[in-house]
């Protein structure tokens, strides 16, 4: 199997720990995709979005900083994960997001870059123009 992988930039009006538990609690990312979600707060912990299509386990989390986590589509191959790191930096009007997301098997990728914009960085555009951070 070929793997990919994705690297993007957003920033946000929002500080970083508004991101961090916009993405790390249960209520908040359910809120801002509008998708059941059941996220664990700590290392080692697992989850599951959008309801359940997407799972893993939490590899690294300092918060309001840094999220890394073993990601995987439901439906890949048994024991295929690839890994997503979201880094969080402090800027003057809120904050900048820099993520990779390695090891996407490479039929996944097109599908995945388009998903982190749609189903992520565009409604959480939209979730802190209406609550902000």
């Amino acid at each position: 199997m070929s793997w990919g992988s994705v690297h993007q930039e957003v920033k946000f009006d929002a500080t970083p720990k508004r991101v961090y538990d916009a993405l790390m609690v249960t209520k908040q990312h359910a809120a801002f995709t509008g998708v059941p979600a059941k996220i664990s707060p700590v290392e080692g912990g697992e989850f599951q979005c959008f309801d359940g299509s997407l799972e893993g386990r939490n590899v690294a989390l300092i918060p309001g900083k840094r999220i890394v986590q073993a990601w995987r589509i439901s439906g890949w191959e048994d024991g295929v994960f690839s890994i997503v790191r979201f880094e969080l930096e402090k800027t003057k009007t809120g904050t900048k997001l820099v993520f990779d997301h390695t090891g996407v098997p490479q039929d996944a990728l097109k599908g995945i870059t388009a998903g982190w914009y749609e189903h992520y960085w565009d409604n959480l555009t939209k979730y802190f123009a209406g609550k902000k951070g």
